[in-house]
């Protein structure tokens, strides 16, 4: 516990050193092309959206580009840790992720990095959600029916997920303790691998994006059980929220912008100004939801601080008490 109370202070300290620091005025950034570090490989979900945002960053950034840079590893953390050693200066970014930038240091405590104090927390841009789905030859339609029959065979159902601590891995981890029930995880190396174990029925349920399964769900080679947004989705009517059967139950994937740690406020402002108005055209949001199942979020740097802090008091316990760890 000493550890997550350190973690909140720092982050904390975090959004009251924006407050406090002057307001200096930026409007002359940027004054040369931004590199946009991305923590995985071309064509996956984040990658898509940093290119996007990418796209539209000229026409409110005093005509500078926006360069997407591919550092992928270790779950993101080589390109957190790249990230967190740049100058605070604005010209180096990264497109956060629950990863690299909350919970890595509790998968891995030889991170070399600690993600609650390397950063500077600047706009929260999209949220995506996860959805529970099963193997159509799964007799169970519901998620109480799917409770009740790991309860009486507790161990005897597997679950596939994109690898260790990944956020399928998380999902399922969050809904199986609230339900008290238990479930043979099976690790994969990617959103597309375990989605297509999941189709070819070596696991039976999986809780992935909702864009990374939709096409399967379409095609019936998948069936949505739930999804993980309280309110539901419109990528996919009908399908009901877990909230309904389990209490509570509220996650999402979540990529926002960050700086390394100790940039001027007046920088970290500017450049919230600039993802801001980005994240408020219609074709961006247009293209998240028909791209991602996502939503943009937008906000200030403190709502941002505030949002990762409270991510990490979700996700800490069941990371220690599932003891795991980084592959």
């Amino acid at each position: 516990m000493l550890q997550g109370k350190v973690a909140r202070r720092a982050i904390l300290a975090g959004g009251a050193s924006l407050l406090a620091a002057p307001a200096i005025a930026q409007s002359s950034w940027p004054d040369r092309p931004i590199r946009l570090i991305v923590p995985f490989g071309a064509g996956g979900a984040i990658d898509t959206l940093s290119r996007t945002v990418a796209a539209r960053f000229a026409e409110h950034a005093n005509g500078q580009t926006l360069v997407v840079e591919n550092r992928p590893g270790a779950g993101g953390a080589i390109a957190g840790a790249f990230t967190a050693q740049q100058r605070p200066d604005g010209l180096t970014l990264m497109m956060a992720d629950v990863g690299a930038n909350c919970i890595a240091k509790e998968m891995n405590p030889n991170l070399g990095y600690d993600p609650m104090t390397a950063f500077s927390p600047i706009i929260h841009l999209v949220s995506l959600p996860g959805g529970l789905i099963a193997h159509p030859d799964v007799p169970y339609r519901t998620v109480p029916d799917i409770i009740a029959a790991a309860k009486a065979r507790p161990d005897g159902f597997t679950f596939s997920s994109a690898g260790n601590g990944n956020g399928s891995h998380l999902f399922m981890e969050l809904f199986l303790k609230r339900a008290g029930i238990r479930m043979v995880h099976v690790p994969y190396r990617s959103g597309a691998e375990m989605v297509t174990a999941l189709v070819r029925g070596d696991a039976q349920f999986g809780f992935p994006t909702v864009s990374s399964a939709l096409n399967m769900i379409r095609d019936n080679k998948a069936r949505a059980i739930a999804v993980s947004w309280p309110e539901g989705t419109p990528t996919l009517p009908g399908v009901p929220p877990l909230s309904r059967d389990v209490p509570g139950y509220n996650t999402s994937v979540w990529h926002g912008v960050v700086g390394p740690a100790g940039m001027d406020r007046g920088m970290v402002l500017r450049i919230n100004e600039v993802f801001g108005k980005i994240a408020a055209m219609p074709e961006v949001a247009e293209a998240v939801a028909r791209q991602q199942a996502g939503r943009m979020v937008g906000g200030t740097p403190e709502d941002f601080a505030s949002f990762i802090r409270r991510d990490f008091e979700t996700w800490a316990p069941i990371i220690r008490e599932g003891n795991i760890r980084s592959e």
